[in-house]
């Protein structure tokens, strides 16, 4: 299994911005799906934004989109999170999640919750108004 620690979570005001960084070890072949998910208080997790190490098949939740980006460096096996313009509906646990492929084919990776079977503790972001 993949071993996935997330960090840069915080609190930070509305219109403020945070960077969320996964790091993943445990790789079999190095292909992977990787992504961010988030949980806010007395709602389901969601997918935020999803990408796929061999490139592409980016995904982003419309409620993020144009705000937030989504990055994979695979030298370091490290996935980010831009986040700008931070509003208090983007409070929420955010989870890192991989799908660890055993082939280079991407066509597994997207917003489907119940594919990633590799989930980091979760950081907390809170944004105040």
């Amino acid at each position: 299994r993949l071993h996935l620690v997330e960090s840069g979570g915080g609190a930070v005001e509305a219109g403020g911005s945070l960077t969320l960084s996964c790091t993943a070890s445990g790789f079999t072949y190095g292909s992977s799906c990787m992504g961010w998910f988030r949980q806010a208080p007395g709602k389901g997790r969601e997918a935020v934004a999803t990408a796929y190490s061999g490139g592409g098949r980016l995904y982003y939740a419309d409620s993020v989109g144009g705000r937030f980006t989504i990055s994979l460096d695979n030298a370091e096996n490290t996935l980010y999170l831009q986040m700008n313009g931070l509003n208090t509906g983007d409070t929420a646990i955010y989870y890192c999640a991989a799908i660890d492929l055993w082939v280079w084919d991407g066509s597994q990776c997207g917003p489907t919750e119940h594919r990633y079977n590799n989930w980091g503790q979760g950081t907390q972001v809170t944004v105040s108004s």
